[in-house]
């Protein structure tokens, strides 16, 4: 039996560890050719032996997000090898915790170009090749940060807030390009990904427990696991979505509704 995504060729940015990796594998466990970019080589590579032994088809590219011609050069190599791009996973990013008053204009730069300026480069040069295939399913990493605020957590709440509109701008300008792609947001909750080893500690705090957390402020009581984006990131990838562009694909065990 095929899978899923079968045929399919999927970029997938920040797909050396936590969730970009849980999606790496999940797409190309169901049939993808995977492509993962991001700067941890060393993850990066075991990522790809990892999917390869399962019996699945992965390559590691060294990628910044931030810088325009790394785009394109991603992008060329896709094209020359697969001649084509199918599925876009626009993942990778970085959270900087502090408050407002502390943080830096240089974190807040940073933090931008990463988790805002890097989606907005992956689409810009993403789509010509998908059109050129006859359409695809661009996905962006939001968060519930994108969705409501939190304190200590401004500047990262305004870039995943801005993914969140970019991907309903685009959503339409595509749908009204009748061009056959698809552009949807995934919201994480609280997900046990190396993310919280950095935010918590640029706010001053320790590394939160995120079970204690989870039992405290998400109705299901539990953390989430890559997988769970993973599942999510690929059903809007598959054809069961076909009628999904410009949506929030919330998946955080209720947080958001508190």
């Amino acid at each position: 039996m095929a899978g899923r995504v079968a045929g399919k060729v999927a970029l997938v940015t920040g797909g050396a560890s936590g969730i970009g990796r849980g999606c790496a594998e999940r797409l190309a466990e169901e049939g993808a050719v995977v492509v993962i970019t991001d700067l941890q080589d060393h993850k990066g590579e075991e990522t790809v032996q990892a999917i390869v032994a399962a019996g699945g088809i992965c390559e590691y590219l060294h990628h910044d997000v931030t810088d325009e011609a790394a785009w394109v050069d991603v992008v060329d190599r896709i094209r020359a090898k697969h001649g084509r791009l199918d599925i876009l996973v626009n993942n990778a990013g970085i959270g900087l915790g502090g408050s407002v008053l502390e943080m830096s204009l240089a974190d807040w730069r940073r933090q931008t170009a990463v988790n805002l300026d890097g989606v907005f480069l992956g689409t810009k040069h993403s789509i010509p090749l998908m059109r050129q295939g006859g359409g695809g399913s661009i996905i962006n990493m939001s968060s519930v940060a994108g969705l409501k605020g939190a304190p200590t957590l401004a500047g990262y709440c305004a870039t995943k807030g801005g993914v969140r509109l970019f991907t309903k701008a685009v959503a339409m300008e595509c749908g009204n390009a009748k061009d056959g792609i698809r552009v949807n947001s995934v919201h994480p909750g609280i997900i046990e990904t190396p993310i919280w080893l950095t935010v918590a500690p640029a706010a001053g705090n320790a590394p939160p427990d995120l079970d204690a957390l989870s039992q405290m402020a998400v109705p299901l009581g539990v953390k989430g696991v890559p997988l769970d984006i993973a599942n999510g990131v690929l059903w809007l990838a598959s054809e069961e979505s076909r009628y999904v562009t410009g949506a929030e694909l919330v998946i955080d065990g209720g947080l958001s509704v508190r």
